[in-house]
């Protein structure tokens, strides 16, 4: 048979495992104790009838105890789960405890409020965004280190492989027939290679270019005018089949030769300007190659 003072007096005084004791006092760590303090009216062990509240993933539960059911530790307990709204869970906690210490149902309506409070609280802090600090360990980060530098060894390797067998399979040395190897895919690099190669060499080519600047057009105008004016003084056909005299004939014949020497000293005059003019317009053009070197190219400009 049970006997509550008994029970305490063992408790209490001599030991007991839930028994927890602090500088602020003494506390009880049983999961059914109502107010989690150690004395003999919140003792769930020394406590034939007994009542509080637990918790289960949001949703509260009444625990109720009574000393008819002491003998049978499976059935000892009796649960009723609360409803969410306040109110009517302290209506069904005064419906359950009506006959109960008043002592108890203010312990256990006290419980429930606190416990209200803490889940309101606890739902605005889970809306909230809040730092989490995750400590690393020092072994971990020069693990983590180690294996970045390995993997970048490991990249640059599997790189170097992949050209070299690009380069073998270029050149010839593989035939492709053995291999399982996309064609399209290896004219596609292979074209890609060639328009880059294409590009640079127009690059080149245009570096090298020389332009031709047209010359003064009105210059060689009066010029060729002033040709023109000498020649303006040859006698006509007619005048050959119209004239009387033999003499006068020869005279212009020879009016006619030496306007023809005229013209031809002129014309040589004129071709070794053009010549000089040329050697000066010479330019020197610098190209820059790939390697590094410079190479000069000398390029005439018409000016």
């Amino acid at each position: 048979m049970q006997h509550d003072k008994v029970i305490w007096q063992v408790i209490g005084h001599n030991h007991c495992s839930y028994m927890a004791k602090f500088e602020t006092g003494i506390f009880c760590r049983n999961q059914y104790n109502v107010t989690g303090i150690c004395n003999e009216s919140s003792c769930p062990l020394a406590n034939s009838r007994y009542a509080t509240i637990r918790d289960h993933d949001g949703v509260f539960y009444l625990y109720m105890k009574t000393i008819e059911r002491a003998h049978m530790p499976k059935n000892l307990w009796e649960i009723v789960k609360l409803p969410v709204n306040y109110e009517m869970a302290l209506e069904m906690i005064d419906k359950h405890l009506l006959y109960w210490p008043k002592l108890l149902q203010h312990k256990v309506k006290r419980r429930l409020t606190k416990m209200t409070h803490m889940r309101i609280r606890m739902r605005k802090l889970a809306l909230k965004t809040r730092e989490v600090i995750i400590p690393r360990p020092r072994r971990q980060i020069k693990r983590e280190l180690r294996r970045e530098d390995k993997a970048k060894i490991a990249a640059q390797l599997d790189k170097a492989i992949e050209n070299e067998l690009m380069e073998r399979l270029k050149t010839g040395i593989y035939p492709t027939d053995i291999y399982n190897i996309s064609d399209r895919a290896f004219n596609k690099i292979l074209n890609k290679e060639i328009e880059l190669n294409q590009e640079v060499e127009e690059e080149e080519e245009e570096e090298g270019v020389v332009e031709y600047v047209e010359g003064d057009d009105e210059l060689e105008a009066e010029e060729e005018e002033e040709d023109m004016e000498d020649f303006s003084g040859l006698p006509s056909k007619e005048s050959y089949l119209e004239g009387d005299d033999h003499d006068s004939d020869d005279e212009e014949n020879d009016d006619a030769e030496e306007q023809v020497v005229i013209h031809k000293r002129r014309a040589l005059k004129k071709s070794d300007d053009n010549r000089k003019a040329k050697k000066k317009s010479r330019v020197v053009v610098e190209v820059e190659q790939e390697d590094g070197d410079t190479r000069r190219s000398l390029k005439s400009l018409k000016l």
